[in-house]
């Protein structure tokens, strides 16, 4: 019997343990999870009485990896797609379309952008040169504003960039976040005309390529998958350890490993054949750090960003009507709130969990903003008043209008979630992956490395599995 250990137990974690278990039934499984819950930055909590998800709410339903997990454990009949309300943007004290047919807001059409930048704007982007790109990784920011103008970058892929990443477009890799663009940009062609290539339908998050969503989420919120993996784990023999922080990792004399958890005067030894590591890159690093060092200090310059999900409900009747699925804030703008998304538009489900919820027995509708981009903590340093305060009052700007009192109001802090893919990341990524596989019998997997998005985080754990496991 193989024995295996998991640390880190977010949806990585659980689907690393689900796959050994896949793969070898009888294997003994014990996930260590250093917080009081498993499943990571996907999270629920009671808002005005009601469940809602505090974290990720959505999978792109177009990676088929989230879709199969949530079957995989029995979920796949409460699967839901987004309502037809469009993405909209926020610029320059107006709500805008955002336009559909853009790849991480770089234009297919810039013409399409007439409103949303300025005719100067347009005509810049529209007059794109096209021109090889030498460099074998350069930052979003640099390969879009050098060839279709600053505004582009600042009004459309900034915001976008900030929901997916918390970054900025300056910072981030374009071979990370847009490989496709970036290889056609090597070849010398127009960006606008590889988006045109690639896009073969809208990609503002709530249209459909074809009969097939984009995004989809599980009824009730995408935290019951979290629940519903942990549950599989333990019914098939598994062992899911919350508040077991892990410590240290070192190899054990008699061959294997073991990993130290709890306080350093009671501490407590996990033995194993093998191990994933399925933890942010700081504890990824520090854990690496006797068995491999290199891959520890690829590890420990990989930046994340802090962000924070503000939650609120309000009366139905006194909030009055929200058209489409959200809005995007650019940067530029400089507000406190990068986006808010209207959750009661945007999904069914959260508009029926409002009916009768109030406190006497009236409608709510739940809506939530995110705070928080790179390098930029001091926004949510402070108090959760002060945020909810800043929130309400970038809501009252972006709506033009008066806001009643939240019936109630939530804000979940999340703390260096997202790793930042900076210029050679990938590069960097293929190192770590190097280094630590000269240690058989450890993996390393989660956002860090493949994508911060949930189907791309269980792709990565299921890679991690299978390089540790005998080929069937």
């Amino acid at each position: 019997m193989t024995s295996w250990l998991v640390i880190g137990g977010g949806i990585s974690g659980l689907t690393a343990a689900l796959a050994v278990l896949e793969r070898e039934p009888t294997a003994r499984v014990t996930v260590l999870e250093g917080s009081d819950r498993p499943g990571g930055k996907l999270s629920g909590a009671r808002v005005a009485g009601c469940e809602v998800d505090v974290g990720a709410e959505a999978v792109l339903a177009r990676r088929p990896e989230a879709v199969e997990l949530a079957h995989q454990v029995g979920l796949g009949d409460e699967l839901v797609h987004p309502t037809s309300a469009g993405a909209q943007v926020w610029s320059r004290g107006r709500i805008h379309p955002l336009p559909r047919r853009t790849l991480m807001g770089v234009p297919a059409d810039p013409g399409a952008l007439t409103g949303l930048l300025t005719g100067d704007e347009v005509r810049r982007a529209a007059a794109e040169p096209a021109g090889r790109v030498e460099a074998d990784d350069v930052s979003v920011g640099e390969l879009v504003s050098g060839r279709m103008g600053g505004a582009v970058t600042q009004r459309l892929v900034e915001p976008l960039l900030g929901g997916v990443y918390a970054g900025h477009a300056d910072l981030i890799s374009a071979r990370a976040a847009l490989p496709a663009l970036l290889r056609a940009a090597q070849d010398g062609q127009r960006l606008q005309d590889a988006a045109s290539g690639i896009l073969p339908a809208p990609t503002d998050g709530t249209q459909s390529v074809g009969t097939a969503p984009v995004f989809a989420t599980v009824r009730g919120g995408l935290h019951r998958l979290v629940d519903a993996a942990a549950g599989h784990i333990t019914a098939a023999g598994g062992d899911v350890r919350t508040g077991t922080l892990a410590r240290e990792l070192r190899r054990h004399p008699d061959g294997g490993f073991e990993v130290v958890t709890g306080p350093r005067p009671d501490p407590t030894a996990y033995r194993a054949d093998r191990v994933v590591l399925a933890t942010p890159p700081a504890a990824t690093a520090r854990l690496l750090r006797d068995v491999s060092p290199a891959a520890a200090d690829r590890l420990v310059g990989v930046e994340t960003a802090s962000m924070a999900v503000l939650t609120f409900a309000f009366a139905t009747e006194s909030l009055g009507q929200l058209d489409g699925s959200g809005v995007l804030l650019p940067p530029v703008e400089g507000r406190t709130i990068k986006a808010a998304t209207f959750s009661a538009t945007k999904w069914d489900w959260v508009r029926e969990l409002g009916r009768g919820a109030g406190p006497d027995g009236e409608d709510v509708t739940f809506l939530r903003t995110s705070v928080g981009r790179h390098r930029e903590e001091v926004t949510l340093q402070r108090p959760d008043e002060q945020l909810l305060a800043a929130a309400l009052g970038d809501l009252r700007a972006v709506l033009g209008r008066a806001l009643p009192p939240p019936v109630d109001a939530h804000v979940q802090r999340w703390g260096g979630a997202l790793p930042q893919y900076a210029v050679g990341h990938v590069e960097l990524v293929a190192q770590v992956r190097a280094a630590v596989s000269q240690v058989p019998g450890i993996a390393v997997c989660g956002a860090t490395y493949d994508g911060v998005g949930v189907p791309a985080c269980i792709g990565s754990a299921r890679r991690a599995v299978a390089e540790l496991h005998p080929a069937q």
